[in-house]
């Protein structure tokens, strides 16, 4: 299995990726709604996703590809997804999250036919209050880890918290 087709938007060099924003990934055949499972996944649609602004950044197509059991087609359909912090999709094997979580990639797993265009704005939210903790994990927070929900300072880069004796 190979790419079939990736489409790379072009993007103001003055509106990079920077702090403040992640790259999130949909498991999707039409760009509009949640529908795939990861590993027989035809296509990702990637997302900057910041604060004030979510831009499509690039549509990657795979060939056809039905569910086997084969884990050799996991690196194609991992590759695309570098400097993604999250990938949402409707199913996902374990070895498939074990490989998504070492190259620092959160599963989320929805229900089919979830619309895409909710899903930033909940994250807008979570930039905003340190909603969950693989979000934080992604915008570098060095947070206390006590709290693992809020940022007590929500600046998300604030020290360490001592322990408790």
């Amino acid at each position: 299995m190979r790419i079939q087709r990736r489409l790379r938007i072009p993007v103001d060099p003055d509106e990079t990726p920077m702090n403040g924003i992640v790259k999130v990934a949909f498991a999707s055949t039409d760009r509009k709604r949640v529908d795939q499972h990861f590993g027989s996944a035809g296509a990702f649609a990637i997302y900057a996703i910041g604060q004030e602004r979510t831009t499509l950044l690039e549509v990657v197509q795979f060939e056809d590809q039905r569910q086997d059991g084969h884990e050799d087609k996991l690196a194609i359909k991992l590759a695309p997804l570098e400097g993604c912090a999250a990938v949402y999709c409707v199913a996902v094997g374990g070895s498939a999250i074990r490989q998504l979580i070492a190259r620092g990639v959160q599963p989320v797993r929805v229900s089919e036919g979830t619309p895409i265009a909710p899903l930033p704005r909940e994250l807008k939210t979570g930039l905003r209050q340190g909603a969950s903790p693989w979000l934080g994990k992604a915008m570098d927070c060095i947070g206390c880890e006590a709290c693992s929900r809020v940022c007590p300072k929500k600046c998300f880069t604030h020290s360490p918290m001592p322990l408790a004796a």
